[in-house]
């Protein structure tokens, strides 16, 4: 456990899908940070999403939502800022320098932007069944890999030579990228990424679904 994780608090409370990538960026983050949390899987099918308790911590109706012995928050992206500055350890996931900040944060945009429209949309098609254009979607995933592919050329993470909240904010869509028909084969340096990450110590993967034909 932490040793800045204090004692007498009870475990993070997380409320998620288990096969949504913006909750299994929150439950790596907590499991890199070695924090105690306990899942709590929404039945979002049945309105668990809809009810007056959810909406008070998410009021979009969206997972995943935290709730840090009674500081609620929702939105990943800011669940993962707020963890690392909560519970800080001798890594920076988060650096202070205004380039590498800024690098951190391009990244959680395209997390929020190209990622979001890309290969977490094409996977809603095939796995969740959203009416989405999935032709679309894989066009936009394609787009973004090749960029990634390029900078992960040239450095071992997206906001430079170290892992940061950026790279766990992007990994769980672009590993489960082929989950939507879309294939890494072509990306030699972000399949390389993807196994840095998949490497660190206390990583906790997503739960995987059947590959569509053709992948």
């Amino acid at each position: 456990m932490n040793a800045n994780f204090p004692t007498h608090a009870a475990p993070i409370k997380l409320y998620r899908h288990p096969k949504s990538g913006h909750c299994h960026r929150v439950e790596l983050m907590m499991a890199l940070l070695d924090l105690p949390y306990q899942a709590i899987d929404l039945d979002m099918a049945n309105g668990a999403h809809k009810a007056p308790s959810f909406l008070a911590m998410s009021p979009f109706r969206q997972v995943p939502a935290i709730d840090d012995n009674g500081v609620t928050l929702c939105d990943s992206n800011a669940i993962l800022i707020y963890l690392v500055k909560s519970y800080p350890t001798n890594y920076d996931w988060l650096p202070d320098t205004p380039e590498a900040a800024a690098e951190v944060q391009r990244w959680l945009s395209v997390a929020a932007g190209e990622i979001a429209h890309g290969p977490c949309a094409a996977r809603l098609v095939t796995v969740f069944n959203a009416p989405l254009d999935h032709e679309h979607a894989k066009a936009a995933a394609h787009r973004l890999f090749a960029v990634m592919e390029q900078t992960l050329n040239v450095r071992d993470f997206l906001a430079g030579s170290a892992m940061t909240i950026a790279d766990v904010a992007g990994y769980s869509y672009i590993a489960h990228a082929p989950e939507g028909g879309v294939s890494l084969e072509g990306y030699p340096s972000i399949r390389a990424w993807l196994k840095r990450i998949e490497s660190q110590e206390r990583f906790v993967g997503m739960a995987r679904t059947p590959l569509p034909e053709g992948v």
